[in-house]
């Protein structure tokens, strides 16, 4: 079928290709972030009922036990950021045939990559709790909610990719479908578990894994019945080797920048044991809480990448631009919104899921400061999701190599060790202040050069 048959039967074309930057942008965008906000209420239900146990060191637990399910996210991502950057790019370019070869390609490679993080976590479980900061009061929780989250990779890594592979042709709906379903039964199954069947922690984490292979089935049946515009296709089972070095050279960088933060988030809970279990517990409780507002810009990033991987691959810089200024302005405005209930509600919201007097003061300080990321941090992951829209990973990467690593992680420790947990949760927002002027002027700088190199061709 032709790129223009296409633009004329299906709206999700029209919307990559020819929608208004702004209305794109809110179209795709605001669908994800509503299915982002399902998605956090995983761990926000988790964390919800665990309290309700009155067991602070579960509390600490499951936030201990968080990286491990960052890690899974980021092998995800690796598959699903990639393949999905190829896909809009040959959609864009009118090359049906290599998009659906990429989606078959990434169904494997989302099967092989379970299998490895599944066996390799648990060989080396005992390990990888102790790493994660877990002590003598939390490590036999945190060991339990670990086991059960790496015994389910399937099920996670298969949610988060076919949910990402979705997105890349339009199919944003179907995408959401699969992660309410998710959620609406890991919210039936966690009291269910933890509190009638009294497995406690452990509970918690068969609910999260059976909510993800529901989602995971939701989107498989979306492409099974037909109601995608891709499918996979047995023929194109073997992945080429053009195809794979396309999916990594994209997904790698992406990846990275998940596990760099899975990284910063061991560092920042390992300084946070020293100040006592309550204020991993306060950490945990304000940053799943801080996720939700962390889930609009990540939302409107998202939403803005395939219009961008659409639009490069069709040499339509001018839209490119206008898209990218669009999802700015959109973006920044809703999280100075965000920003002000975080201030404002601090200990209120902290509350839902605590009783513990100290917990809700130190949660409240958290929240209150780590906050004032979100007017800069849109920025940068708009810029990253872009630069991945283009097949150019290597400044997103750049992006995330001097975010996690050279500023973030080093000011972590500095300002711990000199201010104490003060400054400890002071690292990010300075972070982020600096990296929003590097990415959006790097990234303005990279499309018009592209424009130009393509207007003398």
């Amino acid at each position: 079928m032709s790129m223009q048959a296409l633009e004329k039967e299906d709206k999700r074309i029209y919307i990559l290709a020819k929608e208004k930057p702004a209305k794109a942008v809110v179209s795709l965008g605001i669908p994800l972030i509503a299915g982002m906000f399902v998605m956090v209420l995983y761990n926000l239900v988790d964390t919800y009922f665990i309290g309700r146990t009155h067991n602070d060191y579960q509390l600490a637990a499951v936030n201990l036990a968080y990286p491990v399910m960052m890690v899974t996210i980021a092998i995800s991502n690796m598959i699903g950021t990639g393949a999905s950057s190829l896909i809009a790019r040959s959609l864009g370019a009118g090359d049906n045939p290599k998009a659906c070869y990429t989606l078959t390609s990434a169904f494997l490679l989302t099967v092989i990559n379970s299998v490895i993080v599944t066996a390799a976590g648990l060989l080396f479980l005992p390990h990888i709790v102790t790493a994660l900061g877990a002590d003598s009061d939390t490590f036999e929780y945190t060991k339990q909610y670990v086991f059960i989250v790496l015994s389910g990779s399937i099920f996670t890594m298969g949610s988060y990719t076919f949910g990402q592979l979705l997105r890349s042709e339009g199919s944003v709906k179907y995408s959401i479908a699969g992660m309410i379903a998710g959620t609406i039964v890991n919210i039936v199954f966690d009291p269910l578990f933890i509190f009638i069947l009294n497995m406690q922690i452990k509970g918690a984490a068969i609910a999260t894994i059976l909510g993800n292979a529901v989602s995971m089935a939701v989107s498989l049946w979306f492409y099974i019945g037909g109601k995608t515009l891709l499918k996979p296709d047995i023929k194109y089972i073997l992945p080429t080797k053009e195809i794979l070095k396309e999916i990594f050279w994209v997904g790698v960088p992406a990846s990275l920048e998940t596990l760099l933060t899975s990284a910063a988030y061991v560092v920042n809970n390992n300084l946070a044991v020293s100040y006592g279990a309550l204020t991993v517990a306060a950490m945990g409780i304000a940053q799943k809480i801080m996720s939700l507002g962390n889930y609009i810009y990540q939302g409107f990033a998202s939403g803005t990448q395939p219009i961008m991987g659409y639009n490069y691959g069709a040499k339509n810089y001018k839209r490119m631009i206008s898209v990218l200024w669009a999802g700015l302005a959109v973006c920044g405005g809703t999280e100075l919104f965000v920003m002000a209930v975080y201030g404002i509600g601090a200990p209120y919201l902290i509350g839902i899921f605590t009783q513990t007097a100290e917990v809700i003061e130190i949660g409240s300080r958290v929240l209150r400061t780590i906050m004032l990321i979100l007017p800069f941090v849109s920025a940068v992951s708009m810029s990253r999701m872009s630069f991945q829209a283009m097949g150019k990973p290597q400044y997103a990467f750049v992006i995330t190599l001097v975010r996690q690593m050279i500023l973030y992680i080093p000011l972590l420790l500095l300002l711990n060790n000199v201010f104490g947990f003060g400054g400890m949760i002071w690292a990010q927002p300075v972070t982020e202040f600096i990296m929003m002027a590097v990415s959006v002027i790097l990234l303005y700088g990279t499309i018009k050069k592209e424009e130009k190199t393509f207007s003398r061709a």
